[in-house]
């Protein structure tokens, strides 16, 4: 019994996977887990384990194709359910196809003949070649131009189209054969459209400035798309390297985040001095329990109590519903060399700072080696993002979609600060919200954020 390879979705947003490498080939046995594929989204570059034992028996999607989710792209089963090469044919039957749809020198051989042209009223000939009568019928159900446009698109990019009132036939896809990408019909959605201009014989209206104002803004609106600056010039000297599947899509999820999302981002001034205190004395404890304590496993847990007293900031929005989620799934944004993961800790709010220090590490660690499942990039409902660890002292963060808000850690160091009228060493970070205005009023955002700044500055290790 044969067993389907899917491709997997690695998170609530994404569509489509493309397939980097595979690590086996047909013909090769796997064992139940065992690392089958390398794929690549913009959320997780990540190797795929095999879904049951057996002998790969056929592979459907190549290297570099882009996919579906939970299209198949192979099929595992036994050894006898590899199918054989066909056997190559004769010089003969070679000949004897060849003969059949060839037109012959004496033209009794073809099944397509020429009718003589026929003079029309206007005296020009119709020169079109005429099907003879035993030409196959067409198909009974022949799509149309929008259906084969919408079976070469994904769900997201039909989710887009409909979100922006697009008609996905019109746009001219640039992906495997003519397949509509999310890069094609976010450009499409950018790129400006033609205005009508204000037709001069119609009358104007009087009285109305602002009719008059608006007719001319429309006639001197742009008709084309403005060309784009170029990268480079003639004679530059240059190394052009082309972008990773993985870069691409991280790029793509970005900007339709940028579009998709009102930013705005309130920035604290946290104290951290009792944390980095309560840190130094439990650092030892911690290591020989077989993780580190970090400031993220701190800052993880003073989140989690701020998103129960704000729910709103852990919900999501579903065209004119807010979704408010019970459980509260801390992703945390993991640079790799080649781009950036957000795995997540699923009920983070049951763990306590012991649990939080080691799924934290756990994480980052299998993200790094490829090895995530792809559970553990799905479902997040708030995102904690750490520039501050090279040295960046705040940062503006694009929301992670579809999530309402996203957590910026600058680094944490020692700084003046005025202490009762009076210059004190502190350890000091800027943290960061950036949240979504369609949904969270600033009032709101700034008191999740002061709920956070007061967890962190009288945090209790027994309450940890």
């Amino acid at each position: 019994m044969s067993t389907p390879v899917v491709m997997p979705q690695m998170g609530e947003s994404i569509a489509e996977g493309t397939i980097v490498r595979w690590i086996k080939k047909v013909g090769d046995s796997v064992d139940r887990d065992e690392p089958l594929f390398e794929i690549s989204t913009d959320k997780v570059d990540a190797e795929i384990p095999a879904p049951a034992a057996g002998v790969l028996t056929e592979i459907k999607v190549q290297e570099g194709e882009t996919v579906a989710v939970n299209a198949v792209v192979a099929t595992i089963g036994e050894a006898s359910d590899i199918a054989s090469p066909a056997a190559p044919a004769t010089p003969a039957e070679s000949a004897k196809a060849t003969a059949a749809t060839q037109p012959q020198a004496n033209g009794a051989g073809p099944a397509q003949k020429k009718v003589p042209p026929t003079p029309k009223a206007n005296g020009r000939e119709a020169t079109a070649p005429v099907a003879a009568t035993h030409a196959p019928a067409p198909p009974a159900a022949a799509l149309n131009q929008d259906d084969v446009r919408r079976q070469k698109s994904s769900p997201l990019v039909r989710r887009i189209a409909k979100e922006h009132n697009v008609d996905v036939s019109q746009i001219h896809g640039s992906g495997l054969g003519g397949r509509v990408t999310k890069h094609d019909i976010l450009d499409f959605i950018e790129s400006p459209k033609p205005v009508r201009r204000a037709d001069p014989s119609l009358p104007a209206v009087a009285g109305s400035a602002e009719v008059g104002a608006s007719a001319d803004r429309e006639t001197r609106a742009p008709l084309a798309p403005e060309p784009r600056v170029p990268a480079y010039r003639e004679g530059d000297r240059i190394e052009i390297e082309p972008l990773s599947v993985m870069r691409k899509k991280i790029a793509e999820h970005m900007v339709m985040s940028r579009r998709t999302s009102a930013h705005v981002h309130s920035v604290f001034h946290v104290n951290f001095s009792t944390v980095a205190r309560i840190r130094e004395q439990k650092k030892s404890e911690y290591e020989q329990l077989g993780t580190k304590l970090t400031y993220m496993a701190f800052i993880a847990k003073a989140v989690i109590a701020a998103l129960r007293r704000y729910p709103i900031v852990n919900a999501s929005l579903d065209g004119d519903n807010i979704v408010y989620k019970k459980d509260i799934n801390l992703g945390f944004a993991v640079a790799l060399e080649a781009g950036l993961i957000v795995p997540v800790i699923k009920h983070a709010d049951e763990k306590n700072l012991l649990g939080l220090s080691r799924s934290i590490a756990d994480l980052a660690d299998r993200a790094r080696a490829k090895q995530l499942k792809p559970d553990e990039v799905h479902g997040g409902t708030f995102t904690i993002t750490n520039p501050g660890q090279f040295g960046s002292q705040f940062g503006m963060p694009i929301i992670n979609q579809p999530q309402l808000a996203i957590l910026g850690v600058g680094t944490i160091e020692k700084r003046p600060v005025v202490v009762d009228d009076a210059i004190a060493i502190r350890t000091m970070a800027y943290l960061t919200l950036g949240y979504d205005h369609r949904v969270i009023d600033g009032a709101i955002g700034d008191q999740f954020m002061a709920e956070v700044k007061r967890q962190i500055e009288s945090f209790e290790i027994t309450s940890a």
